[in-house]
């Protein structure tokens, strides 16, 4: 069975994409845990991230951190920080959060919610950073 993520990188479900390449895709987490929360997978479908090849798993880290340089540009934060937890959803994935302070990347704190509106605006405001 496909995970949500897979449906994601096959049309199936929208999002609000960040970044994507033939092996990669970031897209804005639906419940973020601060404004601008993005999700780096791999297209393919893993469910454990260090179950991935080495050159998957590198190349993975490296579209992760063009993403992240882009959301440190656009998103008002101390850093951003990663976690890989990868329970929630059987697909290997990166966590990017804004954070200002250990506490804004605890993944037990209530998620936030933004408007349609809002989550296009912050996408739109990562994807320029990329340029």
């Amino acid at each position: 069975m496909s995970s949500i993520f897979s449906k994601i990188v096959a049309g199936e479900i929208p999002s609000y994409k960040i970044l994507e390449d033939d092996d990669h895709l970031a897209f804005l987490d639906i419940q973020p845990l601060s404004r601008g929360h993005v999700l780096v997978i791999p297209k393919r479908e893993e469910d454990y991230i260090f179950r991935l090849g080495t050159q998957e798993y590198t190349s993975l880290w490296s579209f992760a951190q063009r993403v992240a340089i882009a959301i440190d540009k656009a998103v008002p934060c101390k850093r951003v920080g990663v976690a890989v937890i990868g329970l929630e959803v059987p697909h290997a994935h990166i966590h990017l959060v804004p954070i200002n302070n250990v506490q804004d990347i605890n993944f037990a704190a209530p998620k936030l919610s933004f408007s349609t509106e809002q989550m296009e605006t912050t996408a739109n405001e990562i994807r320029q950073a990329l340029s």
